[in-house]
Parts: structure tokens; C-alpha cells; sequence
């Protein structure tokens, strides 16, 4: 049986929470056990850059995140465990990739928009404070991805479009320079719950609503005790649909330990002797991994020494890998090109492409970009990737106008561009 390799990553700019352990580290450490599995686990500290200007934080947070995996079961030696930063040829591949992804793909980027639009909403110029980093975020991503050639990457449903984008670079670089990637899926689980915080929104660092991991019993039954709950009193029956306490408990207790609760709750349980047993549960399970997270945080040097033995073990990936990508795209050795053959036969005139895809809407698109990944045309939404297939099959067929409707503009490309690469791509197909 062939194997499956998956990739995980964590950006270090913050403290565990227990929405990242319910959400990521707990279903990924899970993963890790699976027969037939290769896990590659990394801390994002070059993406932290584009988030973080404080040195102290990184250090910090890649200091309590690999502790937090550790403490959670996450076996070195069972997985490749790794710091990003670590990895010279991620940067090399980065910059690969840029030189083949088109920047129209990068300003459709979900990160970038939203930057954009928060600044014209408050009256700024629309890449005030863009970095360049920022902007080539997922061209890392990709980077991140590919190296190892993932076949599979677990995201939540706001991240499907980074794979997205890392399909099309592998696709292009492939198309170019012959197959040497992977082209990664996305894995959504969509059983893996999302914890609402203390005020009842998801939690979140930028919400300032979290409960660390690993905090203390104490802090952790001061954290409980201002979960947001309802004025209802002791004996008036209480909804679990919308109670952030019900369902942090939900996420740590058995079914029946929850069924149980969610009697209590009809029975007009008070919410004091329901944020107690949300401690009760919750310190039931941090509680043992509480012990080696202590154990690991006063003792960063087996942590570094961790790291920079899965790094060695990626390493041994990465490096032959690069160099096979050098090589690919002439970055040789000058002695070589003594001993070149015959000029080698001209590649086929690159063509536009049709892509299909699910946005975090659920609802399922299609985009027609040119040979250099410019966007050219853009679908509407369609429930099921079936009627997206056959919208794509019937604009081939029948032109633009068959889809009058379904079709978004896109600002600066004229209908003859679009029909031009219709006619390009019925005439390869010919």
C-alpha cells in the first residue's frame, strides 16, 4: 500500500490555546498514528515575520508551540518535526515558484483583499501598509508545501484557496520545466470543531478571547468563570444551542458525558455548577500533558535539539530535491553544458486553462486564466461541482453568451479575450 504523505503547519506568533489544540494539534497528533501515513509537522517562523515585529514573541511563541506539540503526543521520532527557518531550500523554492506564478493569481489572494479593503474602508490608499511579504504569502505557502510533496494538507475551509494557489504553481513549473511536483489536495475535516471563546465569537488571538492550553488550574477556572453565559437563573431550563461553556465542554467530554450536560442544561442546571464541570473536564485532560509542558518549556535546549534533528531529517529531503530543481530550470554547473545533446525540441505553446474550485461559501467556481495565470474570466457560484463542470462544458460549446448570469466581470479583460482563448483552447483540442 502506497504511502500518504500530510503536511501541518502553525504560524508562531502566539500562545496555544485550547481552540488550537480541539482544532489542530489534538486531530493532527491523532494523524501522526495512522498506518501508512507520512507526517511532516513544522513551526511557520518565516511567515510569523509577516504578522510579528517582535523578535521576542517568535522566540517565544516557537518556544510554547513545539512544546505544546510535544506535551500533546507528537512523536520526533515517528514524524518530521522541523522549524521553517531551518530549511535553507524553502527560501530557494520560493523563489522559484515566484518567478512562475502570475501576479494576478497573488492579488486574488483572500489575505491580500481583505488587507485592501480594510484600508479603502477607512479612507487609505489600498496597499497602505502592504508589505511585499504580505503580498507573496502564499507563494511561501506553496513553497512550504511542495517541498515535501504533500499529497494531502488538512486546512479549515478559509485556507482552501493557499492550496489552490499551490496547485497552479506546481501546474505551471510542471508545465514548464517537466513533472517534479505534486499537486496537493486539501483535506477539510469537517467534523474537527471550532471553539467559540470567552465572548461567545470563535476564539482567537486577534479577538483577545482565548484560553491558553496550558494555562494553570487557577487561571484556567478564572478563564472559565468569565465565559459569557445568559441571565437565565438556577432551575430555568437553558438552551445548548449558542452556549460557548456547552460546547468547549462538547469538545472534551464522551458523548454520554455530554448527553449528560445536555440534560443538566434542561433541567435548569446553574451556570456556576456548569462552568465547574467544564473545569472538572477540561483540567481531566490537560492536566497529565500540563506536567511535560512544564517539563519542556524549562528545558529549551531538548527542544532545540528536537528540531534540529527533524530539520536534518527534512533536510535530507530538500537538498537533493533543490538540486533537482536547479538543474530544471538551467541553474547548472557550467561543465555540464560541454556535454549538452541536440537543442532539445520546442515545448508546446502554453495554453489558457479552466480551474475548479470550492470557496469557504461551499458553494463551487470555475476561473478561465491565460497561459500566465491571469484571470480572464470568473464564475458565479454553483451548489455542486457537477453544474460547475457542465456550465465550463457548455461555454465551450456554445460561447459566452450561454452563460449570461453565471459570469462575473473581470476589470480590464474584454469579452474578444475570452473568446480568443476559447477558440485557443477548441483548436488544441481539435
Amino acid at each position: 500500500m502506497s504511502t500518504t504523505r500530510f503536511l501541518t503547519g502553525i504560524t508562531t506568533t502566539g500562545t496555544p490555546h485550547l481552540g488550537n489544540f480541539v482544532g489542530s494539534i489534538r486531530p493532527s497528533v491523532a494523524a501522526s498514528l495512522s498506518p501508512n501515513v507520512q507526517s511532516f509537522y513544522f513551526l511557520a517562523d518565516y511567515h510569523a515575520l509577516i504578522k510579528c515585529e517582535d523578535p521576542v514573541r517568535i522566540q517565544r511563541s516557537t518556544l510554547e508551540i513545539a512544546a505544546s506539540w510535544l506535551a500533546a503526543g507528537l512523536n520526533p521520532d515517528h514524524v518530521t518535526f522541523y522549524r521553517q527557518s531551518d530549511i535553507p531550500e524553502i527560501p530557494e523554492l520560493n523563489w522559484l515558484l515566484s518567478c512562475v506564478t502570475g501576479k494576478g493569481v497573488l492579488n486574488r489572494a483572500h489575505a491580500y483583499k481583505a488587507s485592501q479593503d480594510k484600508n479603502l474602508a477607512a479612507g487609505r490608499e489600498a496597499d497602505d501598509g502592504v508589505t511585499a511579504g504580505l503580498f507573496m504569502y502564499p507563494v511561501l505557502m506553496g513553497a512550504d508545501i511542495l517541498m515535501f510533496k504533500a499529497h494531502k494538507v488538512p486546512v479549515g475551509r478559509d485556507q482552501i484557496q493557499h492550496i489552490e494557489m499551490a496547485r497552479d504553481m506546481a501546474a505551471s513549473f510542471n508545465h514548464l520545466y517537466g513533472e517534479h511536483f505534486v499537486l496537493p489536495e486539501a483535506a477539510i475535516d469537517d467534523h474537527v470543531a471550532t471553539l467559540p471563546g470567552l465572548d461567545g465569537r470563535k476564539m482567537s488571538k486577534s479577538y483577545d478571547n482565548t484560553i491558553p492550553l496550558f494555562s494553570s488550574r487557577d487561571q484556567l477556572k478564572k478563564l472559565i468563570g468569565g465565559i459569557l453565559t445568559d441571565s437565565r437563573a438556577p432551575g430555568e431550563p437553558k438552551e445548548v444551542d449558542g452556549s460557548a461553556l456547552f460546547q468547549i465542554y462538547q469538545a472534551f467530554a464522551t458523548p454520554e458525558e455530554t448527553e449528560a450536560l445536555r440534560k443538566a442544561y434542561a433541567d435548569g442546571i446553574a451556570w456556576g455548577d456548569a462552568k465547574s464541570t467544564l473545569l472538572e473536564r477540561v483540567d481531566q485532560v490537560i492536566a497529565p500533558m500540563r506536567a511535560q509542558y512544564e517539563e519542556l518549556i524549562h528545558n529549551p535546549a531538548r527542544i532545540e535539539a528536537t528540531l534540529l534533528a527533524g530539520a536534518e531529517r527534512a533536510r535530507a529531503l530538500a537538498t537533493p530535491f533543490i538540486r533537482e530543481l536547479r538543474s530544471a530550470v538551467g541553474l547548472r554547473s557550467l561543465a555540464q553544458a560541454t556535454t549538452a545533446a541536440k537543442p532539445a525540441k520546442a515545448a508546446k505553446a502554453a495554453l489558457p486553462s479552466f480551474k475548479q474550485y470550492r470557496e469557504a461559501d461551499g458553494k463551487f467556481y470555475f476561473k478561465l486564466v491565460d497561459a500566465d495565470g491571469r484571470l480572464l474570466l470568473q464564475s458565479t457560484g454553483f451548489d455542486a461541482p457537477k453544474e460547475a463542470g457542465q456550465a465550463i462544458a457548455r461555454l465551450q460549446r456554445e460561447g459566452l453568451g450561454a452563460l449570461a448570469g453565471h459570469i462575473a466581470p473581470v476589470e480590464g479583460v474584454a469579452d474578444a479575450q475570452v473568446s480568443a482563448a476559447l477558440a485557443a483552447l477548441a483548436e488544441a483540442a481539435a
